[in-house]
């Protein structure tokens, strides 16, 4: 029998340490293709649910408490919902569709009732004989949009959309050398005034080592696109993220890179590119101590042999033009299903895969690279068969400190816990919810942050959905 409390209230509100948790009623997921939380505005928190034919917006008032749902009419020409931009007045979808063989590219705008308000084609790719991969990145303060695909593997199409005064920034085609998508690795960005900023890996395997170079393609809307290159000083590349610092206006890069093999990370590295003088820029190179080392394998795992099975997730941009770099230890295992069943062989019993997600570390790097300090947060996560979803951590930013929420284990009875670091890398991790007899499983990842003290968290379970908000008072 289901707890007497989650049959007789529509939201729940309670503390738990210094925060205040509010959760709306479950909302059954039917023929659900994907759903998004698109952010809050004028006190209603909206939530977008995508059934492939059906596109729906549904409000919750400030206690999480369902007030209206409202169908969204798109173009009727299979319609496929790229992503949103959001302000404290209005929101923007933006989509494509079929219009007798051209692809077209829309965004509609609508208050915080999800009235439209205005729409506008924003470019028409003409006619291509396949429904492109269209890709979407929003600018740091959301008021540009850069769309791009790739044809023939080898052809950059792209546009920059300004969502304020909803219209066309700039359109190009551009063919970059001896480039192949899919076998070169590519990085897109684009900044505040809507510049394009294409990052491509050259030369990143051991053989030519030596020349490893990143391709730096920019475009700003006039004359053509510009290129130039940033040696990687003969080290390799295991894994990297780039984000454009437009207070400082630069182009900062930071990851971790190999001296032999770009499997292997043996350090650390932060690349800044000065955007008024690109042939001002900077790299540094510190490779991993040993005690960073044992603190994410343990004392008896380390060796000279550096790191494998760790991701870059992030960079978060300091105000003096430096760099938070932010990983994780990942990795999957699949098997068979079958080598469980010693009885007999069967050769189409389905595989299992188990996902991994353990260790945070976070190195704050100085605007010239050098290290200010870092840190690792262990935890322990494992499950299998659910793509991770309710692994891995959420990043909660304010401007004294920055807060790692996250899952303690993935199980139905749960415990929520965060680490909380300072400016300085000090840090304490709390407990702040225990999810016994709530029914809830929360997915940190598709998390959103709607105030400087606020969160909204999805929970899914067995096909149904909660809302959960964080209130740290």
């Amino acid at each position: 029998m289901k707890p007497l409390l989650t049959l007789l209230v529509c939201f729940l509100l309670y503390s738990a340490q210094a925060q205040t948790i509010a959760m709306s009623e479950d909302i059954t997921l039917r023929n659900e293709i994907g759903y998004e939380l698109i952010g809050e505005m004028k006190g209603q928190l909206l939530l977008f649910r995508n059934r492939n034919l059906e596109f729906e917006i549904q409000g919750f008032d400030r206690q999480m408490k369902l007030g209206w749902s409202k169908l969204l009419e798109l173009d009727k020409r299979t319609p496929v919902v790229l992503g949103f931009t959001h302000s404290k007045s209005d929101f923007t979808l933006f989509y494509q569709f079929r219009n007798r063989g051209n692809t077209v590219l829309k965004a509609h705008r609508y208050d915080p009732g999800a009235n439209l308000i205005d729409s506008v084609t924003i470019v028409n790719w003409g006619y291509l004989f396949y429904t492109p991969n269209m890709q979407i990145v929003r600018s740091e303060d959301k008021s540009k949009v850069l769309f791009y695909f790739v044809e023939r593997q080898t052809i950059i199409k792209a546009a920059a959309y300004d969502v304020n005064g909803m219209k066309l920034l700039w359109e190009k085609n551009f063919m970059p050398d001896d480039f192949i998508y899919g076998q070169d690795l590519a990085h897109f960005l684009v900044n505040n005034e809507g510049h394009l900023f294409m990052i491509v890996e050259r030369d990143n395997f051991r053989a030519r080592k030596k020349t490893h170079y990143y391709e730096i393609y920019t475009y700003t809307g006039e004359g053509d696109v510009r290129s130039f290159n940033v040696p990687l000083e003969g080290k390799l590349t295991y894994d990297v993220a780039f984000a454009c610092d437009n207070l400082n206006k630069r182009l900062v890069g930071a990851g971790l890179y190999g001296e032999k093999d770009p499997e292997r990370a043996n350090g650390y590295f932060y690349m800044g590119v000065d955007l008024t003088d690109n042939k001002k820029h900077l790299l540094r190179f510190d490779p991993f101590d040993e005690a960073f080392l044992s603190g994410l394998l343990g004392k008896a795992n380390v060796s000279n042999k550096g790191l494998d099975e760790i991701t870059v997730r992030e960079i978060v941009l300091r105000k003096d033009g430096g760099a938070l770099l932010i990983g994780e230890r990942t990795k999957q295992l699949f098997r068979n299903a079958a080598a469980y069943n010693r009885t007999y062989y069967d050769p189409s019993s389905r595989s299992v895969v188990d996902y991994y997600y353990d260790d945070l570390f976070v190195i704050s790097l100085h605007p010239d690279g050098a290290t200010h300090w870092k840190n690792v947060l262990p935890k322990k996560q494992y499950s299998q068969d659910d793509d991770g979803v309710y692994s891995s951590y959420f990043l909660f930013k304010t401007t004294g400190n920055l807060r790692f929420l996250f899952n303690d284990e993935i199980r139905y009875e749960n415990t929520v816990s965060e680490y909380i670091v300072n400016g300085i890398g000090e840090y304490d991790r709390n407990s702040i919810l225990s999810t016994q007899n709530l029914e809830l499983r929360l997915r940190f990842r598709d998390a959103i942050q709607i105030s400087a003290n606020e969160l909204v968290v999805p929970s899914e379970r067995r096909n149904r959905l909660r809302l959960v908000k964080f209130i740290y008072n």
